[in-house]
């Protein structure tokens, strides 16, 4: 919906410029209008570069958001694999139990909070029963004095950093009063250059000025889908984690032969 509105609204104010480009043309048709061209140059040019600006730092926010989010779901899947690799040298049950809750833990983040993701960003209980479940097998193996204790304390505590990175990226970066002044503001600038288009325009300025709206146009849907990083054409996807949950599968059912994973392959408990 906010993409039509976008759309809508920038399509709207270059019909309005050109409509009254065509009747101040008609107004204007037996006088000399240099002075009038020259004053409406001015005045366009200080709004062209409020909303270059406007543009360029918003732009440049999405970006950020969207990075720190790819970033996130990176760390989280190291995280995890880490988990596992380090777990390999806690003493038994307590290995087989971390490394099983690992695999568990890989699956519900793929299969049951990635959906969530596109709704804004929320954490999936079917994932935090597996995150508890860590903390459980810790505080057996701080009772042993294990070594594996600290190094096992600091990978989850990494993994559960980048997951409310995660989580906290999903929701936009950019507030409503933001986007919609930014669109306002390019849809001025559009209408602007329509109405000041020169009294002895030809083809090429009606295609410059299409170009320009097209182009306005492209940058606020491209903001309007990073700001969302994972829903919209170019979304963050759960590719990373799937493969860490196949990688850590498998390495289980080579570690544990004839072991058997206490969920199911979206993750929930069995």
């Amino acid at each position: 919906m906010t993409m039509i509105l976008t759309v809508v609204i920038i399509a709207a104010a270059l019909a309005v410029g050109l409509f009254a480009n065509q009747v101040r043309r008609r107004r204007r048709a037996a006088a000399d209008g240099d002075g009038e061209e020259a004053s409406v140059s001015d005045l366009v040019s200080p709004l062209e570069t409020l909303a270059v600006l406007l543009v360029a730092f918003v732009i440049v926010l999405a970006a950020e958001s969207y990075g720190s989010a790819s970033a996130a779901v990176e760390a989280e899947a190291g995280r995890v694999d880490q988990l596992y690799e380090v777990a390999d040298y806690a003493p038994e049950p307590q290995r087989e139990l971390l490394q099983a809750a690992a695999v568990c833990y890989a699956r519900a983040i793929q299969a049951a909070e990635w959906s969530l993701m596109a709704e804004g960003g929320e954490k999936s209980p079917v994932a935090s029963v597996w995150s508890s479940g860590f903390r459980t097998h810790f505080k057996e193996l701080a009772h042993r004095d294990d070594p594996t204790f600290d190094l096992l304390v600091e990978a989850d505590d990494e993994r559960s950093k980048a997951r409310q990175t995660r989580i906290s990226e999903a929701s936009p970066a950019i507030p409503p009063s933001v986007y919609w002044f930014m669109v306002v503001a390019l849809a001025a600038t559009v209408g602007a250059f329509a109405f000041g288009l020169p009294r002895d325009r030809g083809p090429s300025h009606l295609t410059l000025l299409c170009v320009l709206a097209v182009l306005f146009t492209g940058s606020l849907l491209l903001i309007e889908d990073i700001d969302t990083p994972f829903s919209g054409q170019i979304r963050i996807t759960s590719e990373t984690m799937a493969r860490t949950a196949q990688d850590i599968s498998e390495d289980y059912a080579a570690d544990h032969p004839g072991g058997t994973l206490p969920c199911d392959a979206g993750g929930v408990r069995t």
